[in-house]
């Protein structure tokens, strides 16, 4: 048997991290097993879908690794309309599903109450199809349905707690547990890994490729992926788009890497591990199924880790979304022309070190690009306390008569100016690091005015004395 999985996303959003993290083990058991990745796209509710979001979804699986040529599809579900209705006729015909016209009016009016399921009425009323009737499957009265997960062990459901449970809609078209079914069986799937969130679609679903005559897949059902609060991960109250942390400058190797963290652990008191030790490792029956916790922070803290282990060419390359601006990404304060492509590489090193998302460049170096510096007004009134204008006259009288502008000379000229006055260099060098870049933080001062130059540091700091007259 060869091993066929799929991931089968809907085109209504932005692409969820969850979901990532479900293609990423879909993915690596299918090289495991040199099997078959299947992407199928189900683009049945007309009403959301936007051909955008699966461009989207394709572009983000690009960035994960999962990149366009190297699986099946993707396929439609759409495409397969005639095949879902074909399988409701079957079922139909069988006896394993009828025709129901009650509302959940009149359910609630029979059961005398709004939480109950559906009662079994039009079970043996015989209507036949017609407008406004939905088809229900006819769920076994009695016994168990059992269903075997690689991660969760044997899950038993009594099959008279599953109500009949509506596979067509009253316009004839399928619902999404009969589409699932029919498509997974069209397209020969064997393994179906997925969230935490299907598991109790599972027996429905189970009895129906049972009624269809066709062997069930292996499940795997992963674990949700919570907040701090452990609670489900929401688009409406999270930060779940893997476009957001793309765009924002997270490295598609970190994003992978801590993915696959959500649930398992590769061997050893280690976390961060190359991709190719996690196709190596992983093994689905190692899942945890308790909730995953998405950590921001441990993800950040991971990105930092690969991009100070990135080879410094690398690291300009991978820095030029933002220094330039993509349709996704927005331009940098600067015009394209004031971009000195030799001083950033001159900075390259010292910014690598310090920032932990690809975007952080941008508010690192930007003072190189500026005509003026963009001035935060908080670390102004913080640096330009009394003294200050003192301290940068005595500044700009020395470094004019500095014959070499290096960093060391610029270093030890602050340094004796500062002590002139009875201040360390920490002290010293605030209002020269506002004056010069804005802020007062950022990377290493006297670096920093080197690769400025001398005439553009000179000038910013006679305009910052003036401002303080």
């Amino acid at each position: 048997m060869t091993v066929r999985v799929r991931f089968a996303p809907s085109p209504t959003g932005m692409f969820h991290v969850g979901g990532a993290r479900s293609a990423l083990q879909n993915w690596i058991y299918a090289k495991q097993q040199g099997g078959v990745f299947v992407l199928r796209i189900e683009d049945t509710d007309a009403a959301r879908n936007k051909p955008e979001w699966t461009e989207g979804i394709l572009s983000a699986l690009d960035w994960i690794g999962i990149e366009r040529g190297s699986y099946e599809g993707p396929y439609f579900q759409s495409s397969y309309a005639g095949e879902h209705r074909t399988a409701a006729q079957r079922l139909y015909e069988s006896g394993r599903a009828y025709y129901c016209d009650c509302t959940r009016e009149d359910v609630q009016a029979r059961t005398g109450s709004q939480y109950a399921g559906y009662d079994g009425f039009c079970r043996d009323r015989g209507l036949g199809p017609g407008e406004g009737r939905a088809l229900r499957f006819r769920t076994p009265d009695e016994g168990e349905t059992v269903v075997v997960d690689l991660i969760r062990g044997e899950p038993t459901f009594e099959n008279k707690l599953i109500e009949d449970f509506v596979i067509a809609r009253g316009d004839g078209s399928p619902v999404f547990l009969l589409a699932n079914v029919v498509d997974d069986m069209t397209m020969g799937i064997t393994h179906v890994i997925r969230a935490e969130e299907h598991l109790p679609n599972t027996p429905k679903q189970q009895l129906l490729w049972d009624a269809l005559g066709v062997k069930p897949p292996v499940w795997a059902h992963v674990p949700v992926v919570v907040n701090e609060k452990r609670q489900k991960l929401s688009k409406r109250r999270d930060k779940v788009a893997l476009e957001a942390y793309r765009d924002e400058g997270y490295l598609a190797e970190a994003m992978r890497n801590y993915l696959m963290l959500l649930g398992w652990a590769p061997s050893g008191d280690r976390e961060i591990v190359p991709w190719s030790v996690i196709e190596e490792e992983f093994r689905l029956e190692q899942v945890n199924p308790s909730p995953a916790f998405f950590d921001e922070k441990k993800l950040r803290s991971f990105n930092g880790e690969y991009i100070r282990a990135l080879p410094i060419e690398d690291f300009i390359t991978e820095c030029q979304p933002w220094l330039t601006g993509t349709g996704t990404i927005a331009p940098p304060p600067w015009q394209p022309e004031e971009f000195d492509p030799a001083a950033f590489a001159a900075v390259a090193p010292l910014a690598q070190t310090r920032i932990a998302v690809l975007s952080e460049i941008v508010p690192n170096v930007d003072f190189l690009f500026l005509a003026d510096p963009l001035i935060d007004e908080a670390a102004w009134a913080k640096a330009m306390k009394e003294g200050a204008a003192e301290l940068l006259d005595a500044a700009i009288a020395a470094f004019e008569g500095l014959e070499s502008w290096d960093a060391e000379s610029l270093k030890s000229t602050l340094e004796a100016v500062g002590a002139e006055r009875g201040l360390k260099l920490g002290k010293a060098q605030a209002p020269v690091r506002v004056a010069v870049t804005g802020r007062t933080v950022g990377l290493p001062l006297f670096e920093s005015l080197e690769v400025l130059g001398r005439e553009r540091a000179l000038t910013r700091l006679r305009a910052a004395r003036v401002r303080l007259v």
